[in-house]
């Protein structure tokens, strides 16, 4: 008998000892069927070693056994050395610093644009086109006592009102100075049947489908020289009308788009491809989007995945855009801050559309105060003294910019001090991008001030040698507010 001793050297990667040892012995007996050389003498030290990524590392010695003759092949596979035991790994992998969590950014409701509009939504005789008019400095809405008045939606571009934006134009002195703006949209009053067509409704439901956010306007004064289209002024009554009628229309909407996609789903081929799949879950939203519509609730008041929401944007809902509650009171009660209607509005918004703004305003006190004193403001402000009240068309505006998820940076020179409207969350490239689409392109890098810093500091030469102005790369998300230069490649 003659017996062989060789060493063999294997690349293992967390395999079970089962499959070290089936492993060692198949790589023995190929070995040996192909080696006619002499078997290299046995050499002491180790002669493999495991590398199990994370876990403990181990040497292990294949000795094997050969006889010559009929007799079988024998191989005996056991572990020779240690360089890390169990207990040095697991404290290894506890020192390991754990992975940062991707946090995913939730997807907003709407149309994914800087340029937005709002609609003013009302009943018919509730202050509408006053205030459409009141806002923005013209008389392009119809204003008369009887209902329907307003046929055609009237568009206008409204200045949004910011501190801000004024200080840095006393600092700069620019020759041109241009603020944030806001599209705003009269449109014609909604009565009770919109939805299957009654009145202007139609008209009135596809112009509001063309907005991004709505003023819904609710009539709360008593005025016998103003009829109402119901008979009586019943703010509640006319909310709920509203929102009724909204809610049907998506409804009838959601239906139609429901029943294609299951027209397309009969029609599949029945194998589990990815256009199958998304159309199936896309299925699945709209058929979610219409129980929550017909359980009473409106769209934007439901819990939605980003994938979700991305269906919901396609569909253009009513009941998905972001509502403002602007109650017109008479001049007196805005005045003493007192109306019987407030409070049971109040509770209704927190019933039926819970976080949504309520703000009372007065389109008779708006309108007087806007004719008395059109060029003067240090009038104005001395008018507003004597009454112990304040306008609220800044705050109406300031609410429905920020409703619509807009913020604004600037650019500031001696040439021009301008504010440039964005959605929140934008990154520089985008930003830039506003200004002209070569610099999203060949962006390389943003120099961002603070405005309180600037403020603070009064100029940007101190903004600068404080170390407060820092460049910004592709990564970051402007701020409201920022003060922003660009840099671009060629």
């Amino acid at each position: 008998m003659q017996c062989t001793l060789s060493l063999l050297s294997i690349e293992l990667s967390g395999l079970s000892p089962e499959r070290v040892a089936r492993a060692a012995s198949k790589a023995l007996r190929d070995s040996s069927a192909r080696s006619l050389r002499p078997p290299a003498p046995v050499r002491s030290g180790p002669c493999c070693r495991s590398s199990l990524s994370a876990q403990a590392t181990t040497t292990f010695l294949f000795l094997a056994v050969q006889r010559k003759g009929p007799a079988v092949t024998r191989s005996f596979v056991r572990p020779f050395s240690s360089s890390l035991g169990p207990q040095a790994s697991r404290r290894r992998l506890a020192a390991m610093a754990p992975k940062k969590a991707v946090v995913e950014k939730k997807a907003l409701l709407g149309r994914p644009s800087n340029n937005l509009a709002v609609g003013v939504v009302g009943m018919p005789n509730v202050g509408k086109s006053s205030l459409f008019n009141i806002m923005s400095r013209c008389d392009l809405g119809k204003v008369a006592n009887f209902p329907y008045a307003t046929i055609e939606p009237e568009e206008a571009r409204v200045s949004v009102p910011d501190e801000r934006f004024d200080w840095l134009c006393e600092l700069y002195k620019p020759a041109s100075k241009v603020p944030a703006f806001l599209t705003c949209v009269d449109i014609a009053g909604l009565t009770k049947g919109a939805s299957t067509g009654a009145g202007l409704g139609n008209n009135f439901l596809a112009n509001v489908r063309a907005v991004d956010g709505i003023f819904q306007v609710v009539r709360a004064f008593d005025d016998a020289d103003v009829i109402h289209v119901e008979g009586d002024v019943d703010p509640i009554r006319d909310m709920e009308i509203i929102s009724q009628e909204l809610r049907l229309k998506d409804a009838e909407w959601v239906e139609k788009k429901q029943d294609a996609l299951k027209k397309s789903l009969r029609g599949a081929t029945g194998t589990a491809n990815l256009r199958d799949k998304a159309m199936k879950e896309e299925l699945d939203t709209v058929t979610k989007v219409l129980e929550l519509l017909q359980s009473g609730r409106d769209v934007r008041k439901g819990t939605w995945s980003n994938k979700e929401i991305d269906v919901i944007n396609d569909l253009l809902l009513l009941t998905a855009k972001p509502v403002t509650y602007l109650v017109n009171l008479s001049e007196r009660d805005y005045i003493r801050k007192k109306n019987k209607w407030l409070p049971k509005i109040k509770a209704w918004i927190d019933e039926n559309a819970p976080g949504d703004i309520l703000i009372p305003f007065s389109v008779a006190l708006e309108e007087r105060l806007a004719i008395e004193f059109a060029d003067d403001e240090a009038g104005l402000k001395a008018e507003l003294e004597k009454l112990g009240t304040q306008s609220q068309i800044g705050k109406i505006m300031k609410t429905g910019y920020q409703s619509l998820s807009l913020i604004h940076y600037f650019t500031c020179g001696p040439d021009e001090v301008r504010a440039w409207t964005i959605r929140k969350d934008t990154p520089a490239p985008k930003a830039a991008g506003v200004i002209h689409t070569d610099f999203e392109k060949t962006f390389v890098c943003g120099e961002i001030m603070n405005y309180n810093d600037l403020k603070e500091l009064g100029s940007e030469s101190a903004v600068k040698a404080a170390g407060k102005q820092q460049q910004k790369g592709k990564g970051y998300e402007i701020c409201d507010g920022d003060i922003c230069y660009w840099k671009c490649g060629a």
